[in-house]
């Protein structure tokens, strides 16, 4: 396998990781009423109610109010789907630099900046809807974390690049004697 094979195998997997992620996130959106309920009672099984309290009495807190909600105004809900379909669409999106990263290279770094923005929403829109800042922090990770398998795709495609550029540039013709 030739290098460059290898870098754009390397730099697909990575990839084809961080689009599952997107996905997965997606998809969990969907069901969020179901899921609190079943965190709920995963989390008192587990004991966790007694070791986090205040970790247990915000995931009750965020059940009812989804509940109230869905039981009064489920058309509010709607909001959280179309948060699922965004991720979606996102996704969608990162399959033009598994196709061609070089050429590409502008959709990783989209996402890198919207990882950034994820910190400055979470620290302003936090506060505003009542969220504790330690969730906030949970929110920021997700920025953190994903910009990680970014920063490192688009360094890979840069020598992928790079490796292209040796390849096509022309073979010197030695002077004639």
């Amino acid at each position: 396998m030739s290098e460059r094979s290898a870098m754009l195998r390397r730099i697909r997997l990575w990839l084809a990781a961080f689009i599952v992620c997107l996905v997965l996130s997606g998809l969990t959106a969907f069901p969020l009423v179901h899921e609190l309920h079943w965190a709920e009672d995963l989390l008192k099984s587990a004991g966790v109610d007694g070791r986090l309290p205040a970790f247990f009495e915000w995931i009750q807190r965020v059940r009812a109010g989804l509940d109230a909600t869905d039981e009064e105004y489920p058309f509010v809900l709607y909001g959280t789907d179309w948060l699922a379909f965004a991720h979606l669409v996102i996704a969608v999106a990162f399959y033009g630099p598994y196709r061609d990263p070089v050429r590409n290279i502008w959709v990783i770094e989209f996402g890198m900046i919207a990882c950034a923005g994820i910190v400055p929403l979470a620290l302003i829109c936090g506060p505003i809807r009542g969220i504790p800042l330690w969730w906030s922090v949970i929110d920021m990770s997700f920025g953190v974390f994903g910009v990680i398998p970014l920063y490192v795709v688009r360094r890979k495609i840069k020598q992928l690049e790079a490796l292209t550029e040796r390849a096509d540039a022309p073979v010197p013709v030695a002077a004639a004697a």
